[in-house]
């Protein structure tokens, strides 16, 4: 059976297609990524960014919306008794839930693994304050140094400062008992 025409033939890379034009295109038709999810919720497809924005109470163009005065840039200020136009506010609960959920408190995001909190407890359980011990612990897989257990001790006490109290205020009571 015969091959079919043209299959067997090497193709060749067509120079002249523009293929940033093509992709453009393509993403220009795409929604924007909005992160905010209450600007997501308020956002209307069917209208410009501009719009949207302006409908919001938010700025498209932070320097058209904060304008440096021009006292500060050293020309004269001459005023023709004419006030800027006011934009109709149509959605001010976004502004407001983003206003809200800026002033909560940080959340703290940080924090150590269960085996890192379970090695350095260990450590100090067994051995005090004693690093070179610690470092020829047999329970020290990774060898760490005596600096770097510190340092890995440190961290624990930073990042979990009440729990580190709790922890060497109960280990008095049972080295009294072993005296």
């Amino acid at each position: 059976m015969p091959k079919a025409k043209g299959k067997s033939r090497r193709h060749k890379y067509s120079y002249n297609l523009n293929r940033k034009r093509l992709y453009r295109s393509a993403r220009r038709r795409a929604a924007p990524r909005i992160a905010c999810s209450h600007i997501r919720h308020a956002w209307d497809p069917h209208k410009s960014v501009a719009q949207n924005l302006a409908e919001m109470g938010l700025a498209e163009d932070p320097n058209k919306a904060v304008p440096i005065p021009k006292k500060l840039l050293g020309m004269e200020v001459e005023t023709d008794g004419q006030q800027p136009e006011k934009k109709i506010v149509r959605k001010p609960y976004v502004v407001n839930e983003m206003e809200l959920e800026a002033s909560l408190p940080e959340k703290k995001s940080n924090t150590l693994s269960r085996d890192l909190i379970d090695y350095v407890r260990y450590m100090i359980q067994n051995h005090g304050e004693n690093y070179k011990e610690m470092a020829r612990d047999e329970k020290n897989y990774y060898q760490d140094t005596p600096k770097q257990i510190k340092r890995k001790i440190n961290v624990y006490k930073n990042f979990y400062p009440e729990e580190y109290k709790n922890f060497i205020a109960s280990l008095k009571p049972e080295k009294m008992d072993v005296q």
